[in-house]
């Protein structure tokens, strides 16, 4: 069985086509297109119809390849960028129409209990009681679990390109030291209590997974991404501290010359450095596991293991009024 799941995110459309074998989503072919819509959205705003124009492109284009590799339908679904908008509905029943495509968002704790059963399937049980972090372009997901399952999620508006467009004026230039001061005092306030539970947990391993931390992880001495997906890759605290500190000298330009650091995401990643470093820093996490598997294989695996009538109820609820509440997590008969 051939399969596919496409994630909107806060800079990227991405598109997965795998393999169902044995379980595992082996990957076949992946595409992305850009579209940079944390750079046309802003924050509380509604996403505006050239954008919305510019997404049902990129979607349609991702159905139409999936297809050719013999993938049905993708599985597609969007992150807090479109999550969090106020004309969420508009922009998903506009796609619907354009497209055909059941684009959906997911609450924040579900992607972060996704994200948490992909991780664990990479790292397997050897890993013990796992703590997982995620930074996106408008949130921050944080879970806890022993088992394949998290006990603990949390999704908080902590987002890099979120709090680079409230606190760092857009990121192109070199920051006030004041505007880094009060962007950790943020970080530090909105994770008080969900640090304190990790650290109550004390995890024996913990990752963290999304494109930001994979580009932090580089800028602090990890293998590139042509090594492989198999290259272990740390992330060690205390050099995460000092990157925050030399991203916040340096105007976007001249971060995007630095190993790792892409372009479209130099302006964001001081922010990403800081909620990475406050985090890690306030859990009592002094090194994380860069972990190649995250919200996609999570929904994938889901797909695997129970079809694909549970991802219908996602995308009536994401039409829905008010925003959808998290739906129950059910993999092989569990459910949190």
């Amino acid at each position: 069985m051939r399969i596919s799941v496409v994630d909107v995110g806060s800079k990227t459309v991405r598109l997965v086509v795998a393999d169902a074998e044995g379980g595992v989503p082996l990957p076949v072919h992946t595409a992305k297109w850009r579209l940079r819509l944390s750079e046309q959205v802003v924050p509380g705003e509604p996403v505006p119809e050239e954008a919305v124009e510019h997404l049902a492109a990129a979607l349609a284009e991702a159905t139409r390849t999936a297809a050719r590799w013999g993938a049905a339908d993708p599985l597609a679904f969007a992150t807090a960028v479109i999550r969090t908008a106020p004309n969420r509905q508009e922009v998903l029943g506009a796609v619907h129409a354009r497209t055909g495509v059941a684009l959906c968002t997911l609450p924040g704790e579900v992607e972060a209990e996704l994200t948490f059963l992909g991780a664990r399937r990479w790292m397997g049980w050897r890993s013990g009681p796992l703590a997982l972090l995620d930074i996106g372009g408008g949130s921050l997901e944080v879970a806890f679990g022993r088992g394949r399952l998290p006990d603990f999620v949390a999704s908080l508006p902590l987002g890099a390109g979120r709090l680079t467009h409230e606190y760092l004026g857009g990121g192109h230039d070199v920051p006030a030291p004041e505007q880094v001061r009060a962007l950790r005092r943020r970080v530090r306030h909105q994770l008080r209590d969900v640090a304190a539970r990790i650290r109550w947990e004390g995890p024996r391993t913990a990752v963290a997974t999304s494109r930001t931390f994979q580009q932090l992880g580089r800028l602090c001495g990890a293998a590139p991404g042509r090594h492989g997906p198999f290259m272990e890759r740390r992330l060690r605290c205390a050099d995460l501290g000092e990157a925050a500190r030399r991203l916040a000298e340096l105007p976007a330009a001249e971060r995007a010359r630095l190993p790792g650091v892409s372009a479209p995401r130099a302006a964001q990643s001081l922010a990403g450095a800081v909620v990475g470093h406050t985090a890690m820093k306030l859990t009592g996490l002094d090194a994380v596991t860069l972990c190649p598997w995250a919200i996609r294989e999570g929904i994938l695996l889901r797909l695997i293991e129970e079809g694909p009538s549970w991802w219908a109820e996602y995308v009536r609820r994401s039409h829905e009024d008010p925003p959808p509440a998290p739906v129950p997590l059910r993999v092989a008969g569990a459910q949190v």
